[in-house]
Formats: structure tokens, C-alpha cells, sequence
């Protein structure tokens, strides 16, 4: 079961969220604040299970289970809060040397695609994979970990 739109499933998932264009973002440590921020209220309010997780500068990673069968609805309640806190600490970062650059992007990718008013910050697609299994899960955790000793940091 690859897929969380039609279904909400109670299972594990390794799942990754990527920033349109992927766009280097949580290159910042105030937007990943905002993201542990928000990873943090899913898990105390909304029953999200991390069991591994890695932000990188444009996009993050994580091994996550939902048991009351609302993963896709958490995902995209933290992908949609999470959007629009860190596009308003862009628009009021007067430090923030990429800010036109940064919002143009994201208002090019909003014209586009229908649904989105002003910007567009996530791509849709979370590209979910099942942990059916101890030996999956291990290797997707595994994957977690070294993402970012192949990205050389």
C-alpha cells in the first residue's frame, strides 16, 4: 500500500516531504525551528509516532505512524500549518538575504497549480512507503541515517 490519499492507514510509513523546486529552506535554523515546532504539537496533539526523522536543507525524512488511522490527515495538517509559518517568517525575515527570491519561487509554483492562492511551499506527493516489515523498516531507518553522510555533512 503505497498510497495515503485514498485510505488512512494505522501502519508505519517512511514518508518525505519535499519543498517545490527543492528549494534549500532549512538551510535557516528559524524555519527548522518552526518544523521541530511543529513535529513536536503532531506528536503531543495530534498522536504522530516518529520513529525517525531527518531535515535536510529541502525536504525532510521520517519513519511515522498514526494509529487512529489519520496519517494522511496529520501530514497534511503539519504540511499546510507548517507552509504557512514558515512563508510568514520569510516575508518578515528583514535578514533574510533570499526573500525575493524565495517567495517568487513560491509564488510561481501557487499560479500553477490549483488549489493554492498566494503560494505553493510543499510538493503534494509525500511519496509514502509501507514499513510491512521488520527487515523495511530497518532498512528504511537505516536510509534515514545516512542521508545526510551522502549529502556530506
Amino acid at each position: 500500500m503505497h498510497e495515503l490519499r485514498k485510505a488512512n492507514y494505522d501502519g508505519l510509513f517512511f514518508v518525505t516531504l519535499n519543498v517545490v523546486a527543492w528549494v534549500d529552506v532549512f538551510s535557516r535554523k528559524d524555519y527548522v525551528d518552526i518544523l521541530i515546532k511543529n513535529l513536536q504539537f503532531c506528536q503531543e496533539q495530534r498522536g504522530l509516532e516518529i520513529y525517525g526523522y531527518v531535515i535536510m536543507t529541502n525536504h525532510l525524512q521520517m519513519m511515522v505512524a498514526q494509529q487512529q488511522k489519520q496519517l494522511n490527515k496529520v501530514l497534511g495538517r503539519f504540511k499546510s500549518y507548517t507552509a504557512k509559518q514558515v512563508l510568514s517568517a520569510i516575508e518578515e525575515n528583514p535578514d533574510e538575504s533570499r526573500q525575493d527570491w524565495l517567495l517568487h519561487i513560491f509564488r510561481f509554483h501557487a499560479k500553477y497549480k490549483p488549489g493554492y492562492d498566494e503560494y505553493h511551499f510543499w510538493q503534494q506527493d509525500n511519496h509514502p512507503v509501507e514499513c510491512f516489515s521488520y527487515k523495511v523498516a530497518s532498512q528504511k531507518l537505516q536510509y534515514i541515517h545516512e542521508t545526510p553522510v551522502r549529502a556530506g555533512i
